[in-house]
């Protein structure tokens, strides 16, 4: 079943990189970034855990793992990390939210509208921890260079 999740999440990473004009080179990256995001997120939401933290954890891969391919593949994180996304954006969630609205299910529409924006915010917050964090350590590792240099 993982595999199979994986296999879809990865297909359609690599469909919206290529929507995305990215480099040929870095499909096969973009696409397994996605699937990756996508079985973390999937597991810890068949662990029991909510969507927002499984996100944020499924964001989190898809981080690392772009700022791992970016420096392999010599491309901008960005190329693996905007299409890996894509598979944790919550859409159904925005469309559920918008039926409750025009069905006059306020409280519906409202539950799951909540839901709904605190996993893109966790999605956001996933992404900008680890981003943030690389450039702390490549920061640290240009000072103990230039120092190592004197």
């Amino acid at each position: 079943m993982i595999l199979k999740q994986f296999l879809f999440s990865f297909i359609s990473t690599v469909g919206f990189s290529v929507f995305f004009n990215a480099p040929r080179s870095s499909l096969l990256y973009a696409g397994f970034t996605g699937g990756c995001g996508w079985v973390v997120y999937y597991i810890l939401k068949s662990m029991g855990y909510a969507a927002p933290f499984a996100s944020l954890a499924g964001a989190i891969a898809v981080g690392l793992l772009g700022e791992l391919f970016a420096r392999i593949d010599k491309k901008p994180v960005t190329a693996f990390v905007v299409p890996g996304i894509v598979p944790l954006v919550p859409g159904y969630g925005m469309y559920l939210a918008m039926v409750g609205l025009i069905s006059n299910d306020y409280a519906a529409a409202i539950q799951i509208g909540t839901e709904t924006i605190l996993t893109g915010g966790a999605i956001a917050m996933g992404i900008i921890i680890v981003s943030s964090l690389a450039k702390i350590f490549k920061s640290q590792r240009n000072i103990m260079l230039h120092s190592m240099e004197k």
